[in-house]
């Protein structure tokens, strides 16, 4: 079993950043970030993998930035310049043993 927590959410205005945060309880495979709006279904939005391996969804390319810390299992999605459309409820996701976990999910909101 492995846990997942997501932090860092919170409500900006367009244009401004917010940084989100995913702590997983061990060691995990295909760390991604996945985003769900209202009304809408869940997309994914960025992969790192263990070999540093990483991909986009085209909305967020050239705003947002996925890390990993590479000793502690924490890994990261840095958004910058958000816009509305950015709006969802954030999720991180890992695999292990060949399952995958998710985390309970984090709101971000960017309204004027």
């Amino acid at each position: 079993q492995v846990q997942l927590v997501e932090s860092g959410g919170g409500l900006v205005q367009p244009g401004e950043s917010l940084r989100l945060s995913c702590a997983a309880s061990r060691s995990i495979y295909d760390r991604e970030w996945y985003r769900q709006a209202p009304g809408k279904q869940r997309e994914w939005v960025a992969t790192i993998t263990n070999g540093d391996n990483i991909s986009y969804v085209d909305s967020v390319k050239g705003r947002f930035t996925v890390s990993r810390h590479n000793v502690q299992n924490i890994f990261y999605l840095q958004m910058n310049n958000l816009k509305p459309e950015d709006t969802a409820i954030y999720y991180c996701k890992g695999s292990y043993g060949g399952y995958d976990y998710w985390g309970q999910g984090i709101q971000v909101t960017v309204s004027s």
